[in-house]
């Protein structure tokens, strides 16, 4: 997910303007994308990427037409208890995260993503999550979501790739130490 400097993925107004990739950046995205078995998500992050299998208008170059085909093609849960339905190549989740996890992972030998602060917060205390993947963005914007939730004990992380990209975004990848 994409964070500020300041750790919020949103600001104080719930936006994220400032976490519109470039095309090297984009580029980046999609071929992450492409490895992935599964993306996990929240409500809010769902009917954001929604648009991406709904809107034609968003396939105006060949990387997004790209980056379309490949989001849709690949299998998604939601989590929401407020949706009764779900478009495209996804499904409501029906039982609990640790549950959905475990069965995500047992389907596919790729990569599983989580997206959604929520979710990942959820994730992150049940301690499901192996790696944390950031693309920090060069902004403060001083409250809003936080990219990390509260957590009762440390959680050490060994850093095992890093990238700056031409818009000054540093992609951070860390894997959790002590079986975390």
């Amino acid at each position: 997910m994409s964070v500020s400097v300041d750790g919020f993925i949103a600001d104080r107004e719930g936006g994220f303007g400032w976490t519109v990739p470039d095309e090297e950046l984009f580029g980046f995205h999609l071929a992450r994308v492409r490895e992935l078995g599964c993306h996990l998500c929240g409500r809010k992050l769902y009917e954001t990427m929604l648009v991406w299998e709904t809107d034609p208008s968003l396939r105006d170059t060949e990387l997004h037409a790209a980056f379309a085909d490949v989001w849709c093609a690949l299998p998604k849960v939601v989590f929401s208890r407020t949706l009764v339905s779900v478009q495209g190549n996804a499904r409501l989740a029906e039982a609990s995260v640790a549950e959905e996890v475990a069965a995500t992972l047992a389907a596919t030998d790729k990569d599983v993503e989580i997206g959604g602060a929520g979710l990942a917060a959820t994730a992150i205390g049940l301690g499901l999550v192996d790696e944390l993947r950031m693309f920090r963005n060069p902004i403060i914007v001083g409250g809003g979501t936080p990219f990390l939730p509260p957590v009762t004990e440390d959680i050490p992380l060994e850093l095992i790739e890093t990238r700056t990209f031409g818009s000054r975004v540093i992609y951070e990848r860390y894997r959790g130490t002590d079986n975390y």
